[in-house]
């Protein structure tokens, strides 16, 4: 299985990407991803079209269409 960003870019474990648009989080309590904000250390998931990344306590699993390879 191989994940890639919106631009066709392969995605690791580790690696840091970059939202290329804004996102509102559900079940976090109004959060929003601003668009251009930069999220570090990556997860893959068994789904690969899906990341996961911890902010702060919480996790939050993002679609890779919404996503670049920073």
């Amino acid at each position: 299985m191989e994940v890639k960003d919106s631009n066709g870019n392969p995605l690791h474990d580790g690696d840091s990407v970059m939202l290329i648009k804004d996102l509102k989080v559900k079940g976090g309590g109004g959060l929003t991803l601003k668009r251009g904000t930069v999220v570090k250390n990556i997860r893959l998931t068994s789904s690969e079209d899906e990341i996961e990344f911890r902010e702060g306590k919480s996790q939050i699993v993002l679609k890779t269409c919404f996503l670049k390879k920073a």
